[in-house]
């Protein structure tokens, strides 16, 4: 008789099969009942709904929301093919926020089908699908994304209602600003007789910026014989002039996404003193809170370290190797890694207070913060050199978020341009806020993404002549709570509020964290 190890090797074999095919929405019939019991009952199957599964890990419990969200949209994709076939696509709301990469999790998906029942269908964690019975737009207006049946671009923008351009105003601009030539919309427009959409087009095409595309909709509807009268649905006149022609929609989607988050940061910011006069003593200062921030930074992310470890891999006192077989090894690699990074961000921050361009210091040294955190775990075998070149090349995803961050492609596009966007903001509570902000929504690298949002947002201090601010472990789950607000709703307000009061009691002299020491 086999062993358990060995028959729950022979049912994970069967599950590594199905990944390899690209199943994520496992169904009862993809498993023999024997399989799918004891992958469940190990925690490397989550049940969905009756019949359905999704592949998990057993330090997931079934009651965490992180397998599920990083699975949502393999989930319905497979889901939905196999209830309607191909007679079903996204509604033009859901289709237009994913053409421009907001792949966050919404808590109803709204799908249009000849076959649709009306009625929702219950998902983890507060999701659902709801399938509305509607004839489905002409077959080449629809586009297949990542198994996704969607609106394409065009007939999306022709098809949403007049709500979506001021509720959901980011993605709406990041969607015409997509738009090359008013000839993608007008095919639409014409042969759907839409002389109400034209006018409400027309005036969101001229909001942005891109006259020529407003003009020529007006002009050649009313060449086609169309009453056209032009409004514009959104409710304010952005604060920015977008580029004619957006090399990414993610490029687009981070400009309006930054110039709307401005304002709200700006006023819960107390005012930046300004760069010290005295470099010197900063430096000391920011060299003195080394134990604390690293302590509160790595218990932020679940390492386990106290200042006695600190203390000791700063001094070269560890050996890693010793301490095998107890996890020490694994916090004490953290560490030294913490402490090579803290030590080149520290040179950052010298270069900022004598005067370098913040957004170009960090964009030129954040890749060495990055190799400086994770070159200890090179060193001692953990990790391999691969791992240090840069730039995730796959997908990622952030623990019992509904954000999706962008995928990998995407990343060589955004990361530019939030440096840009550093390097020409005048406003320092606004290079920290969203420095911090937009490194973590974009999530460079498979690990430590973090700790570096930590890093910039202090240089960004620095750029001020704020003192560096530690984030308290005892805050974490305001500070996560306000980074998902954020990257889900767009709300900017509670997370640029919680680093202001951080950064006004560090102002104001008043006690910071602390650190535990053993007895």
């Amino acid at each position: 008789m086999a062993a358990p190890s060995e028959k729950l090797a022979d049912s994970l074999q069967v599950l590594k099969a199905l990944q390899d095919e690209g199943v994520v929405a496992v169904r009862s019939a993809n498993l023999g009942r024997t399989h799918r019991e004891r992958l469940v009952r190990n925690g490397f199957l989550h049940e969905v709904m009756k019949g359905w599964y999704i592949p998990a890990r057993p330090d997931q419990r079934a009651v965490e929301s992180t397998a599920w969200y990083s699975s949502y949209w393999d989930f319905c994709a497979a889901y939905l093919e196999h209830r309607f076939s191909d007679q079903w696509c996204l509604s033009p709301d859901h289709s237009l926020a994913l053409h421009v990469g907001n792949r966050t999790v919404p808590r109803q998906l709204l799908v249009h089908t000849p076959q649709g029942g009306n009625k929702p269908t219950r998902l983890p964690h507060g999701t659902s699908l709801f399938d509305v019975r509607y004839a489905l737009p002409d077959k080449k207006t629809i586009v297949v994304m990542d198994g996704l049946r969607l609106f394409s671009l065009p007939a999306a923008l022709v098809t949403c209602g007049a709500g979506f351009f001021e509720q959901r105003a980011t993605d709406a601009r990041a969607a015409l600003a997509t738009i090359r030539d008013a000839s993608d919309v007008l095919a639409v427009l014409l042969e759907g007789g839409h002389s109400t959409v034209a006018g409400r087009l027309a005036g969101a095409f001229r909001n942005i910026g891109r006259e020529k595309i407003a003009d020529e909709i007006v002009r050649t509807m009313k060449r086609a014989g169309f009453d056209v009268r032009e409004k514009d649905p959104f409710a304010q006149k952005p604060a920015l002039s977008l580029p004619p022609r957006e090399p990414s929609p993610y490029v687009g989607r981070l400009r309006i996404m930054w110039k709307a988050m401005c304002e709200p940061v700006i006023e819960a910011f107390p005012s930046a003193p300004g760069l010290p006069a005295d470099t010197a003593a900063y430096l000391k200062r920011v060299e003195e809170v080394y134990v604390t921030d690293a302590y509160h930074s790595l218990s932020i992310e679940g390492y386990r370290v106290s200042a006695e470890l600190i203390e000791r891999v700063r001094s070269g006192d560890w050996n890693p190797d010793e301490d095998e077989g107890d996890g020490e090894d694994r916090n004490a690699l953290a560490a030294r890694g913490y402490y090579d990074a803290f030590r080149i961000v520290s040179r950052s921050v010298e270069k900022v207070l004598k005067g370098g361009n913040a957004g170009v210091v960090a964009g030129d040294g954040h890749g060495d913060w990055y190799r400086a955190l994770w070159g200890p775990g090179v060193e001692a075998g953990i990790i391999t050199a691969t791992d240090l070149a840069g730039y995730r090349n796959s997908p990622v995803h952030i623990r019992r978020s509904m954000h999706t961050p962008p995928p990998s492609e995407a990343v060589r596009d955004m990361m530019p341009l939030l440096f840009e966007l550093l390097a020409e903001e005048p406003e320092p509570a606004v290079r920290i806020v969203l420095g911090h902000f937009v490194f973590v929504y974009i999530h460079p690298y498979r690990d430590g993404n973090g700790r570096l949002g930590r890093f910039l947002m202090n240089v960004m201090l620095a750029s001020g002549g704020y003192p560096w601010t530690v984030i308290p472990v005892e805050c974490r789950n305001d500070y996560m709570a306000t980074l998902e607000a954020a990257s889900v709703e767009g709300d900017i307000e509670p997370f640029a509020e919680f680093l202001a009061g951080l950064v006004k009691e560090n102002v104001d002299g008043k006690a910071g964290p602390t650190v535990p020491r053993r007895e």
